[in-house]
Formats: structure tokens, C-alpha cells, sequence
């Protein structure tokens, strides 16, 4: 099972969670962002008790994650598939 994990941290943290986080065993990638969370970690897990596991006693056991939203991936759009505005992407 994989999910997307945002992160909301606690000011000036961000750097140093998204360093953390990047170590970490099943962690895919992670990214520091701007918006409403900081951080957005891609990870993967046997099952969601591993995933809940994962986030409770990893991730938000870091000093300066203030909150956690978990988005479990259920179904994946290839680009292809997705539909294009005229001019094709970035248009």
C-alpha cells in the first residue's frame, strides 16, 4: 500500500523533518513544499496497520511535525489517460 503523507510542521522545521523523514525504511521519496503543509512524503507499507504504524511512531514522534494528513494511494491516472486542455500540458 503506498500514501502520500503531508506534513504540517512547526516554523523553521521543515528542512530538518524532510531530512529525517528522507532516511527512514519504506519512505519513496519526500519533498518540502509551500502551502498549507511542508513537507509531502511518498511511502509504502505491507498494509494500512503498517502505514498507521509508520506515522505514529516515526513520523509524528519527530520534534516540530505539528500534524499529519494521510492519503492512501488506491488507484493510479497515467499521463496519457488524463485529459489534455487544448494546447497540450502548461498551456
Amino acid at each position: 500500500m503506498d500514501a502520500y503523507i503531508l506534513i504540517h510542521a512547526q516554523m523553521g522545521t521543515a528542512a530538518e523533518i524532510a531530512r529525517a523523514v528522507r532516511g527512514m525504511k519504506d519512505v519513496l521519496a519526500v519533498d518540502a513544499v509551500t502551502g498549507p503543509y511542508d513537507v509531502i512524503v511518498r511511502a509504502q507499507a505491507d498494509s494500512q496497520h503498517g502505514l498507521d504504524a509508520m506515522v505514529l511512531s516515526r513520523i509524528q514522534a519527530l520534534p516540530g511535525v505539528y500534524r499529519t494528513l494521510t492519503c492512501p494511494i488506491w488507484g493510479r491516472a497515467r499521463p496519457h489517460h488524463l485529459p489534455v486542455a487544448a494546447g497540450g500540458w502548461g498551456s
